[in-house]
C-alpha cells in the first residue's frame, strides 16, 4: 500500500510515494496506551532510564526512540505499541529528561546526548531502527552518521534542523517566545520549568499539537501524572535550558559542522515525518531535510503539529513498517522521494 499526492482528490500519476504497511501488520494502540515499564540501565559510565515494550510474539528486530526538547520516553507509547508487531523497544530517556538522571559532567550538548544514545544501542545485540523526535530527531542523526554500522533505518519526526526565524514567529505563547531567546530567556525558563505540571503540560501542548482538545482526558491524565512524577527532580530547569542552548548552537556552527553536513552522512534508509501545522521546526525545512539525507523520503502530514508519533501513531507506525518491507525488498532507493498528504489518504 502506498500514500500518493493527492490533487484534488485525486492521485498524481507518477507521484512520489511512501509505502504503507496494512493498518492489520500493527500492534495494540490503546486509547491512551498505559505507559511501557522502564528501569534503569547504565551504558559507557551514563546512568539511563530506558521503557522497554516487548515485541508480541517474537521480536524479528529492535527499535530504539529518543525523544524531543522537556520529552521524555512516553512520548513514544503509543507508537512503541503499534511497532511491538515486530519489534522489541527502548524508548530512552535522555539525560536529565524523563526519569534519567543529569551526566557527571552536567554536559547537556547535541553531542553529549548523542554521545549517550550511541553508547546504549551498541550495548544492544545487533543493528537497530532508530526513530527520533525534535532534539531527538537531531541527535537520531547524529548517531546515524557516526556509527552506520548499527543502524538499520532512521526515522525523524519533525526533527530540529536549523530553523532561525525569530521565536515570536514561531512560538503564539508570548512567554514561550522570551524563554526561547538564549540568554535573555534564562530566567522565563526556569519560571516555566516552576511551574504546577497540568499548567506547563497545557502549555506545551498548545505548541507541539496541531489540536491540542483533541488529546483526551484520559490520556492528559496520564501525562500529568507522569509529569508530576518528573518535577520532582532538581535538574529539571537545568536540563531544559542548557539542552536547549546546547541545540540552538549547532544551528550557528560552520557549514562543514552544520547538521546539514551530518544529514548528509547518513547513509540509511531514512523516513521524514513531518507535520503541516508545526509551529516549532517549520515544515519549510522538510525539502531541504529530505533532500540532503541520500536515501531519505519525506512524508507530510496536514492537521499534524511537531509531534506526529503521538498526533497519529497508527500512519506513523504504518509508514516506518512500510519502509521496513520496502527495503527488505530491495524497493527503497526505486520508490521514490516526497509524498504530501494534502488531503485523503489514498490507498
Amino acid at each position: 500500500m502506498t500514500i500518493t499526492v493527492p490533487r484534488g482528490g485525486q492521485p498524481v500519476t507518477g507521484g512520489w510515494t511512501v509505502p504503507l504497511a496494512p493498518t492489520r501488520a500493527l500492534g495494540p494502540i490503546g486509547a491512551p496506551t498505559p505507559h511501557w515499564p522502564g528501569r534503569r540501565v547504565v551504558a559507557d559510565g551514563i546512568e539511563l532510564h530506558v521503557r522497554e515494550t516487548p515485541a508480541v510474539g517474537e521480536a524479528t528486530g529492535t527499535v530504539v526512540y529518543v525523544h524531543g526538547l522537556g520529552g521524555s520516553a512516553t512520548n513514544w507509547t503509543d507508537l512503541a505499541g503499534g511497532l511491538s508487531s515486530r519489534w522489541h523497544g527502548h524508548a530512552v530517556d535522555l539525560p536529565g529528561f524523563g526519569h534519567s538522571s543529569p551526566r557527571p559532567d552536567r554536559d547537556y550538548s547535541l553531542r553529549a546526548h548523542a554521545d549517550a544514545v550511541a553508547a546504549y544501542v551498541d550495548g544492544l545485540d545487533g543493528p537497530v531502527h532508530l526513530v527520533g523526535n525534535s532534539l531527538g530527531g537531531a541527535v537520531s542523526l547524529t548517531v546515524a552518521a557516526e556509527v552506520p554500522a548499527k543502524i538499520l533505518t532512521t526515522t525523524l519526526v519533525s526533527p530540529a534542523m536549523p530553523d532561525l526565524r525569530p521565536a515570536p514567529a514561531r512560538l503564539g505563547d508570548g512567554k514561550m517566545a522570551l524563554a526561547a531567546i538564549p540568554l535573555v530567556g534564562a530566567r522565563t525558563r526556569r519560571e516555566l520549568a516552576a511551574e504546577d505540571p497540568g499548567t506547563r503540560l497545557r502549555r506545551t501542548m498548545a505548541l507541539c499539537y496541531a489540536d491540542p482538545d483533541a488529546v483526551s482526558p484520559a490520556a492528559f491524565a496520564q501525562a500529568v501524572t507522569e509529569a508530576t512524577e518528573r518535577a520532582a527532580y532538581p535538574w529539571l530547569a537545568e536540563a531544559l535550558q542548557r539542552s536547549f542552548g546546547g541545540l540552538v548552537g549547532t544551528w550557528f556552527a560552520p557549514r562543514s559542522r552544520s547538521l546539514w553536513a551530518t544529514a548528509a552522512r547518513v547513509s540509511c534508509p531514512t523516513l521524514v515525518v513531518w507535520g503541516e501545522q508545526d509551529r516549532l521546526i517549520s515544515v519549510r525545512k522538510a525539502r531541504r531535510t529530505v533532500a540532503t539525507i541520500p536515501r531519505a523520503r519525506l512524508l507530510r502530514l496536514p492537521g499534524t503539529g511537531h509531534v506526529a508519533q503521538m498526533e497519529r501513531p497508527e500512519l506513523v507506525a504504518r509508514a516506518v513498517l512500510g519502509m521496513a518491507d520496502a527495503v527488505a525488498a530491495g524497493s527503497w532507493d526505486t520508490v521514490g522521494g516526497t509524498s504530501e498528504v494534502c488531503g485523503t489518504v489514498q490507498e
